[in-house]
């Protein structure tokens, strides 16, 4: 190569990446006279737009940490009851591990009774009274099954689609693939009642996804974003003349380098600016009635899960798209029948009210809920002790637990798949995690198959390459 060709070489390659900078700044500048970076801002001018149309607006999923026992709370299982006690069959246990007990466990019946609720003939223990009373709007799966058997990969497998931390999560995609419907909170909240443990904040991590995606966590007491609230002294005219000389240096770094996460940066400095307006009245649970509060079980101020609840209702009604609720304490290997009864109570009320509320508002119809857990627990008894006496539990179950849906279009009063008659495999209609989360995109009008991210030099989608609509439980 000659120095004359050399030079026009370069000088092509300078034209084309100022020229490129400056088609970028433009499209910046652009955003920044509407105070406000829309979703996917490396696709200015192109708002993320459903695949078809949507079922439902908004997600609430409550996800209880450590996986409550299905047979004690959705899956009746008479033979089980009968043989309480016996030694397990040895085929049974065949080529199948466990986490922590050995294969000739013995059997354990539910010790709570069972029976059938609604129009539908819904069936559920007594250890959740308020639920049943609105047993006909929900979708009940009693065939899920996953691939991981501890509780952290179990709850990425469940939220991400894969066993390991690095993915994007549910909410992350979701987030990724519609645009926001509020300008003055996240698109994406998540609200804890007790620690996250297991998986922990991957959980709602945007993985390899843009850092907008991720999930907001809010908190119970203090400000419920951290430093959401100025440092004393801080005015909010001169707050909003150090973000506007944030926006001013920020703007000029991406100019000078394309670097479409800075960006990200300038959003998420606008959104908490918009954000120190609008949380401190969302989050004020004194604005509520009486009856309103009695209904869910909340007292403002008293951090719960029936607080969160409330909490998510209120996100919904402000255009939030997804929120997540995460209820700690469910890992009972023993002490089940005091640690259970104890749990259901703390979510029972809540759960109910959230669906009646949201139903009374005219919100159910575009809101999906649903409930679950990273796995569920064995038919078979796992000892354990406390002061030389013997207070048995469960041990982690993949291979087939419940979980159930309501609200946007779901058919309400379903029971969807059957486990055997211990309630060690699916028998019937078997739901993987990844079809539960391709019919919850299907549901906000995603196609969970062209979902997709570059990475590393191929496409991932939230269902890697499986998942199937689960049909059968739709409106």
């Amino acid at each position: 190569m000659t120095v004359t060709e050399h030079a026009a070489q370069t000088a092509r390659r300078c034209f084309l990446g100022r020229t490129g900078l400056q088609f970028g700044a433009a499209a910046l500048s652009q955003l920044l006279t509407q105070d406000w970076l829309v979703a996917r801002p490396e696709m200015a001018g192109s708002d993320p737009v459903p695949h078809h149309p949507p079922r439902a607006r908004s997600v609430i999923y409550l996800h209880m940490i450590g996986a409550p026992s299905q047979l004690d709370m959705f899956d009746e299982k008479p033979e089980l009851v009968r043989r309480h006690n016996q030694p397990c069959p040895p085929e049974v246990t065949r080529g199948r591990d466990f986490a922590f007990i050995g294969k000739t466990s013995a059997l354990a019946g539910s010790p709570w009774r069972f029976r059938q609720h609604g129009q539908s003939g819904q069936v559920m223990s007594e250890l959740l009274p308020h639920l049943a009373g609105v047993s006909d709007e929900l979708a009940v799966i009693r065939s899920v099954h996953s691939d991981e058997i501890n509780h952290a990969p179990a709850q990425m497998m469940l939220h991400t689609g894969f066993g390991r931390a690095g993915r994007p999560s549910f909410g992350s995609w979701v987030s990724y693939g519609l645009a926001a419907e509020t300008q003055n909170l996240p698109g994406y909240v998540v609200l804890l009642s007790g620690p996250a443990g297991g998986a922990g904040t991957s959980l709602w991590s945007a993985g390899f996804l843009p850092g907008k995606y991720q999930g907001i966590q809010f908190r119970s007491q203090g400000d419920p974003v951290l430093y959401l609230s100025s440092p004393e002294g801080i005015s909010d005219a001169r707050r909003r003349e150090e973000l506007n000389t944030l926006r001013a240096l920020n703007s000029e770094q991406y100019r000078a380098t394309g670097d479409s996460e800075i960006l990200t940066r300038i959003a998420q400095y606008e959104m908490a600016w918009r954000m120190q307006r609008s949380v401190p009245e969302l989050a004020d649970l004194t604005a509520e009635t009486q009856p309103t509060l009695d209904l869910y079980g909340a007292e403002p101020g008293k951090p719960s899960f029936a607080a969160n609840c409330l909490m998510a209702r209120r996100l919904v009604e402000r255009g939030v798209r997804m929120i997540e609720l995460y209820d700690a304490d469910w890992d009972h290997h023993g002490s089940l029948e005091t640690a259970l009864p104890r749990k259901c109570r703390d979510v029972d009320q809540a759960m109910a009210a959230l669906i009646t509320d949201l139903k009374q508002r005219g919100l159910l119809d575009q809101t999906l809920i649903v409930w679950g857990s990273e796995f569920g627990r064995t038919p078979l008894r796992q000892g354990g002790s406390s002061g030389g006496r013997r207070v048995p539990g469960r041990d982690h179950h993949k291979d087939a637990y419940t979980m159930w849906l309501a609200g946007g279009g779901i058919r309400g009063g379903t029971s969807w798949g059957t486990s055997d008659d211990f309630g060690m495999d699916v028998n019937e209609n078997p739901v993987h995690v990844h079809d539960l989360n391709a019919t919850m995109l299907h549901l906000l009008g995603l196609d969970h198959e062209r979902l997709t991210w570059r990475h590393q030099g191929r496409d991932y989608r939230l269902t890697d390459v499986h998942g199937e609509v689960i049909q059968g439980i739709l409106a």
